[in-house]
């Protein structure tokens, strides 16, 4: 997320797991710069892998989706499992000379893994049970961590309303928010 005014945002996505169940949410905003909103109902969330797993990227969103089709062929070269595709994908990110310059985080969850996937090579499966990223990420992710603790909110639910409240808060996130859960 840079400071020239072409630069294109993506903003934010957050995660939660409860009861068995994973959900990540994302808004709609895409930014350019510091003041431009270029669409209000991009959808950043999506399921991948014949519906098996379900991925969220903030940042720029041509890098992001470049990101997410590396990831999609790391699934099929991993027989779908999860943690080994995000730490190769993580490894390529790291050190390719092309794909370092790439800015974006995803979130990526199956059934049994959430995990954030950057492109300083961390694979990190959060604590709490939640998390979050993108410029309006921390309110997000504070609020997440409050819904979780003083709620009995099912998981998709705790997502959303954590993006509502970061919606609130920060001006490169809106609440056109889009969830899938698995």
């Amino acid at each position: 997320q840079g400071d020239s005014a072409l630069d294109i945002r993506g903003t934010p996505m957050c995660a939660g797991r409860r009861g068995g169940t994973i959900a990540i949410a994302g808004d709609g905003q895409i930014t350019m710069g510091e003041s431009v909103i270029l669409k209000g109902t991009a959808r950043k969330v999506k399921r991948i892998f014949d519906g098996k797993v379900i991925l969220g990227f903030a940042g720029s969103v041509s890098d992001a989706m470049t990101l997410s089709e590396k990831f999609e062929k790391m699934l099929q070269k991993y027989s779908g499992n999860l943690m080994r595709s995000a730490v190769e994908l993580a490894q390529l990110w790291r050190n390719d000379k092309v794909a370092r310059k790439l800015e974006a985080m995803m979130i990526v969850a199956d059934r049994e893994n959430l995990l954030l996937v950057s492109g300083s090579g961390e694979v990190i499966d959060p604590d709490g049970d939640v998390c979050a990223i993108g410029s309006g990420g921390n309110y997000a992710l504070a609020a997440a961590r409050a819904l979780v603790r003083e709620t009995d909110l099912p998981a998709a639910e705790i997502a959303r309303k954590a993006l509502t409240i970061a919606s609130e808060l920060c001006v490169f996130t809106n609440d056109s928010i889009t969830v899938e859960e698995i």
